[in-house]
């Protein structure tokens, strides 16, 4: 199945194509959506719009609180979510007034990633990719995987990438000659990084590179395809730790409401007056998995302890 993305996709583009991952692999669409979060044995929920870019498509189903739906984004809208790269000018300028989008170019999270390494270079390989790590406000995740370059949109031959992913596969890949043992240590490598940001479309195209990055060190190392369901496992831990947040308050974006509530109270004469009052509701804390002990945990369960 994995053979048709060559020669399907096209490779000289950051834009993953939703419509031929929904038509050829509609299982891994879904996890790729999936907010871990708010989902339950039972009940299966997805990251949110979290912005108002689409609403003029529908100001119901593309409402920024309303869930990405695999319909939403595919068919005759397969274009609508495209990297910051391959974006108009002008929406680039409003997201980076409303919400403060800026990428970083490849040579800056070089420099970063170079610094942040240092005392890791005489790691042994296991101890080395099973340290973690995580992205802040990650946007399209290059401090991860530097898949393409963030201004052109161009794919980046994987000698050129810096992401912290990146290093970890390429180590791996330097260091390790067998299949079995090469995915084993790779799933150690994405269940070791962590990444959030609060835009429900870049958390999915953050997402995607990551998968991808997945697949094109496996090729580049065993020229050929990773098994469909290596790569299916792959998603899944990225379902899980490229979450969606609210960083400042560690919460599911605008999951905390402020209502105004009215009511009839008595005076000391027995007339009624209207009294007003500000009701807050308390956002929806973020989860995370921990592939230690395989449970869910408070993301700020350290923190407010």
């Amino acid at each position: 199945m994995l053979d048709k993305i060559i020669s399907l996709n096209n490779e000289t583009s950051a834009d993953i194509s939703e419509n031929f991952i929904r038509e050829k692999m509609p299982e891994i669409l879904e996890l790729l959506l999936i907010d871990r979060t708010k989902s339950t044995k039972k009940t299966t929920k997805n990251i949110i719009w979290a912005n108002n870019n689409y609403t003029k498509h529908s100001a119901r189903y593309y409402a920024p609180t309303a869930q990405i739906k695999p319909a939403l984004i595919t068919g005759k809208m397969e274009c609508l979510i495209m990297p910051r790269a391959l974006k108009s000018q002008e929406i680039q300028k409003e997201r980076t007034r409303s919400k403060a989008e800026v990428f970083t170019p490849t040579w800056i999270v070089k420099k970063q990633n170079d610094a942040a390494e240092q005392d890791y270079l005489n790691d042994d390989l296991k101890t080395y990719i099973s340290r973690t790590w995580l992205e802040i406000t990650c946007g399209e995740a290059p401090y991860m995987a530097t898949r393409y370059d963030m201004g052109t949109g161009k794919i980046l031959p994987i000698n050129e990438r810096e992401g912290f992913i990146d290093r970890k596969l390429k180590r791996i890949s330097s260091e390790v000659n067998d299949k079995s043992e090469w995915h084993t240590l790779a799933v150690l490598a994405y269940q070791a990084s962590y990444g959030f940001e609060w835009n429900g479309d870049s958390l999915l195209l953050a997402r995607e590179d990551l998968l991808y990055t997945y697949r094109d060190y496996y090729l580049e190392k065993w020229q050929e395809e990773p098994s469909f369901d290596n790569f299916k496992y792959i998603a899944e831990i990225i379902s899980y730790n490229i979450f969606q947040m609210d960083g400042i308050k560690y919460i599911i974006p605008l999951s905390d409401t402020e209502t105004v509530a009215s009511e009839l109270q008595p005076d000391l004469f027995g007339d009624k007056t209207l009294s007003q009052a500000m009701v807050r509701t308390n956002g929806k804390r973020v989860k995370i998995m921990n592939w230690r002990t395989q449970k869910m945990e408070f993301f700020d369960k350290e923190i407010n302890t």
